[in-house]
């Protein structure tokens, strides 16, 4: 029997596998990737007996990989939180599915209730890095946590996330396999944001890149949404999540979007929803075949000849 654990490289999938790993440590094989590589199963090589836990990875975009590996006899526990798609979550004996898609909720936050709070600062950690303060909020409650400690788990979430965005490997400080594995060498997030040296340069480079984007100006602005569009360069690359989850934080009325010329061509995209009102960011992502979950969601590649559609459909979206 062979365990792989396959994870979103960002700070929600990062410490919800830190949280089960704390709970039940095995060898494992990872798989893992950059923030939007998320089709992950399907390079899976699980077999009969196998067991496979997902984290944090949109069953869409990988229902006919699950249904590949539940047909070979290959056990799967799948915890996420992105809209699952317009068909069912799968019925299987062998499929322990922990999917929750409402507003509010993020992997890590599945996790700790899966676990009873057992690891509790870990999915604080995740709350933060998904850009859901208030379930960090909720979360860290329970811990009688102080405005300082507080302070340094938010940060370290952002860190975490931070280093995830990119267009490859070359665009990021550390490949988010390696982060993980420096990641559970400790079992307190805390001794991780104190101690790790690496750490301290992500840290020291996110907020060097979010100086940079907030002096950007919006290429279109109303009163319901600001479209931004960032230079062609790897910062912009790897501070258009955190650029786009500030943004949200600051206006949280407003809907945002956040451009990035793709190397490929076209452009990566990221949208954050006003909370509670209108459409999901993922139900406008998937119109230009993209995803997410009710308030952030995302376009891996928009065609250029799509964007005009696309900047008056995110304009239209939340303006009545």
């Amino acid at each position: 029997m062979r365990y792989f654990d396959v994870f979103n490289g960002d700070a929600d999938g990062i410490c919800a596998l830190r949280q089960l790993r704390l709970a039940d440590p095995l060898d494992s094989i990872l798989v893992t990737g950059l923030k939007r590589e998320i089709a992950l199963l399907k390079s899976v090589p699980a077999e009969s007996g196998d067991v496979v836990t997902a984290l944090d990875i949109s069953l869409e975009r990988n229902r006919e990989a699950l249904l590949d590996m539940l047909a070979r006899g290959v056990v799967v526990h799948y915890f996420d939180h992105h809209e699952p798609g317009r068909e069912s979550v799968p019925c299987h004996d062998a499929l322990l599915a922990v999917i929750d898609p409402r507003a509010g909720a993020c992997t890590s936050s599945l996790v700790d209730r899966y676990l009873g709070g057992r690891f509790r600062a870990w999915a604080v950690v995740g709350a933060f890095g998904d850009n859901q303060p208030e379930t960090a909020m909720q979360l860290a409650a329970a811990l009688a946590l102080d405005d300082g400690a507080i302070a340094a788990l938010r940060d370290l979430g952002a860190d975490l996330n931070y280093n995830s965005y990119g267009a490859s490997a070359d665009d990021v400080l550390i490949a988010p396999e390696a982060l993980y594995r420096i990641v559970r060498d400790y079992e307190d997030p805390f001794e991780l944001a104190r101690g790790e040296a690496v750490i301290r340069r992500i840290d020291a480079e996110r907020r060097a890149d979010l100086e940079r984007a907030l002096a950007a100006q919006p290429v279109r602005s109303g009163a319901a949404s600001r479209t931004y569009v960032l230079p062609d360069a790897a910062w912009s690359r790897r501070v258009s999540g955190t650029f786009a989850n500030r943004l949200a934080l600051d206006d949280p009325a407003r809907a945002h979007a956040v451009l990035t010329p793709d190397p490929r061509g076209g452009y990566v995209v990221s949208v954050r929803s006003p909370r509670g009102r209108g459409m999901t960011a993922a139900e406008l992502c998937r119109r230009f075949s993209g995803g997410g979950r009710a308030d952030a969601g995302g376009i891996d590649r928009l065609d250029p000849a799509r964007l005009e559609t696309f900047l008056d459909s995110f304009d239209r979206a939340w303006s009545a």
